[in-house]
Formats: structure tokens, sequence, C-alpha cells
């Protein structure tokens, strides 16, 4: 999750009042669906782990919608952990980011217990061993009964959905050929195959996808 990758949306800094935020046009266009989205599937109370928070809008968004849940963002940069934590700043029930790279073998046995994990706009970025690591660990990092919501751009049948979609696939290849948009169908498998429960496949705005899955018990 250490790739310095080229991207359309790449996040710039605010310098108006120069606290450290970023700002992601993809973030605002994306915010209210994911909201709604997350309230739908969100256990009443309990531990919400966001993996790779990047600029913090959605976590400090996420927060102020479900002031149920304790919310853990996250993420493996410095500049972005201190843009989340301005983000968030004065949310009693947001903690300040930690420095998590989900695609390391070994992260559940420290972050444990959690009712809701949520992963946004992170799989097309790392290669299919890290996504297929990273939902491994998440699932032992739910607590029985736990929700994890994955969103994102993804393959249908192998296939991409739209021309920039497959202009932006082939920019990733381009950039690194072990990344680049995950299918469906490999998602489902690789979910169910770590004993994850599917409840849901959501089509969502702009040609993405969410897949809901529940820890059994």
């Amino acid at each position: 999750m250490s790739r310095k990758l080229t991207l359309p949306d790449s996040p710039n800094m605010d310098a108006a009042d120069g606290d450290g935020r970023l700002f992601a046009p993809s973030a605002q266009r994306n915010m209210n669906y994911i909201i709604d989205l997350v309230r739908a599937h969100a256990p009443a109370t309990g531990k919400a782990l966001e993996i790779a928070s990047g600029t913090g809008e959605h976590a400090a968004a996420l927060a102020r919608a479900l002031p149920q849940l304790q919310w853990q963002p996250s993420d493996p940069d410095a500049d972005r952990r201190r843009s989340i934590n301005a983000h968030g700043a004065g949310q009693d029930n947001l903690a300040d980011a930690i420095a998590l790279n989900a695609t390391a073998a070994g992260w559940s046995a420290d972050h444990g217990g959690q009712n809701l994990i949520l992963l946004v706009n992170l799989l097309h970025l790392i290669s299919t061993d890290e996504a297929k690591r990273l939902i491994a660990e998440a699932a032992q990092a739910l607590a029985p009964g736990g929700v994890f919501i994955v969103y994102g751009p993804f393959l249908r049948d192998g296939e991409t959905t739209s021309e920039g979609d497959a202009r932006f696939h082939a920019s990733l290849q381009a950039q690194d050929a072990a990344i680049g948009y995950k299918d469906d169908w490999d998602v489902i498998d690789w979910l169910q195959t770590n004993w994850l429960e599917m409840v849901q496949v959501v089509e969502m705005p702009a040609n993405n996808l969410s897949f809901i899955a529940r820890r059994p018990g």
C-alpha cells in the first residue's frame, strides 16, 4: 500500500487555513451515497474501523451521521492522518487516525472486535494478493455479527462498464500491472472464502459497487 500513483482525483492541500486538511473532489461527490449505504447496514452501536481513510472527509461526516458508533479512522500516510485529524477535530466519537497498513499480514490481532469495517476506493489501487490478504484480515477483525462494507469501482464479469472506467483501469495497470479493477465475482469469492456471509451487492452511482458481508454469530 506504499505505491505513489498518478490518479485523476488526487487530494489537494487547503491553502486557506493551513491546518493540514486535504480535499478530494470524489469524496464530496459520493459522500451522501456512502452515508446512506452505511446507515442502512451499520449496527446499532459499537466499534467502527475505516480502512484507508484518505483525506478524512468521509470519516468526519460518518461520525456526525452515525454518532452511536465509535469511529477509528486509519491511513498509512502521515500527511493523510494529519488531514483526517483536522477534519475530525472536536468529534467525541472519532478517534485520532492510526497508521494501519491493511494489506499487511497480522493486523487483525491488534484491531479485533470491530462491529463495522468500512473500505472505500482502495481495492483497485492494490494487487490481487494484497486485496485477498486485506479481506482475510478484515474478516478476522470483525466481531461476531460484525459488518464489512466494501465500496469502489469493479469489473462486472471481467468487463468494465463504461469508457471512463476502461481508461482508468488501463491507466492503473500502465503504472503497475499488478493493480487495477477487481472482478465482482472474485470479491464475492474472497469474502465467502473467509467465512463471511454475503448480505447484499448494491449498485452505486458512477458505476460503483458496494459489497456488504457479515461475520456469522
